[in-house]
């Protein structure tokens, strides 16, 4: 991969600090102690119970089906909103959560969705990743973050969790532990934040995921499913 170089950057930002009236600075840069921050004060205090309710009353707004089940209850209620799609193929990523979640016959190919094709995602199979992901009927993965708010799910991309798993197939299935859902885009910048600072390793892609695909640009008349999934539902495992 050929590295790209930087020209005239010293000019340019010279020519910056000069039309802001002022010598350009270049130590003693300090974040802003802003004494008004109303983005902390949405939904302050709510708990996770609370924080359901809105995000259950935002996937209505956002044409997403919403079902609330529990680690126990997760492998029928994923099998009866895979039918409620028209089955397979379906395509997930390479994820260890599937196992933990008790979802090692969907990764076996043996799920009970008669003739469901299962395609886990696999590094080393490169363009067929993106073959198997047009192919698919249905797309699931785990949600990472999920914003109440907006009925939003943040899904980190890598080698092994490609973005064309929720971006490709018709429709689109998000599982979403109760823990990670917080209150908006607030919170999910601050986990963000707090990863980097811990040194964890933060993918360059992070998705962010509001229902079906939908657009609103042409005379403001609302269409469903123009450049993704026409179909969405989140799957809520409430144990925490």
């Amino acid at each position: 991969m050929t590295k790209g170089t930087i020209q005239h950057q010293e000019r340019f930002l010279n020519r910056i600090a000069h039309q802001l009236g002022r010598e350009r600075r270049t130590a003693g840069v300090t974040v802003p102690d802003y004494s008004y921050q109303p983005q902390y004060k949405v939904y302050r205090g709510y708990s996770a119970d609370d924080l359901l309710v809105v995000l259950k009353e935002q996937c209505r707004k956002i044409h997403t089906e919403f079902i609330e089940t529990d680690s126990i209850g997760l492998d029928k209620a994923l099998d009866e909103q895979v039918a409620r799609f028209g089955g397979g193929p379906v395509i997930v990523p390479k994820d260890a959560r599937f196992k933990q979640f008790g979802l090692s016959d969907l990764l076996m190919d043996s799920w009970p969705q008669v003739g469901t094709k299962v395609w886990e995602w696999d590094a080393a199979a490169g363009e067929k990743n993106i073959e198997q992901a047009e192919q698919a009927n249905i797309g699931i993965t785990f949600s990472e973050i999920t914003l109440a708010e907006s009925g939003t799910v943040v899904l980190f991309s890598s080698k092994d969790k490609g973005r064309s798993v929720s971006l490709l197939p018709t429709t689109y299935i998000a599982i979403v532990p109760k823990s990670t859902i917080v209150p908006r885009m607030t919170q999910a910048s601050e986990i963000i934040q707090q990863k980097l600072a811990d040194g964890s390793v933060i993918p360059s892609c992070i998705n962010y995921i509001t229902g079906p695909s939908n657009s609103a640009d042409i005379e403001m008349d609302l269409v469903v499913g123009v450049h993704g999934p026409i179909q969405a539902a989140y799957i809520v495992v409430t144990d925490r």
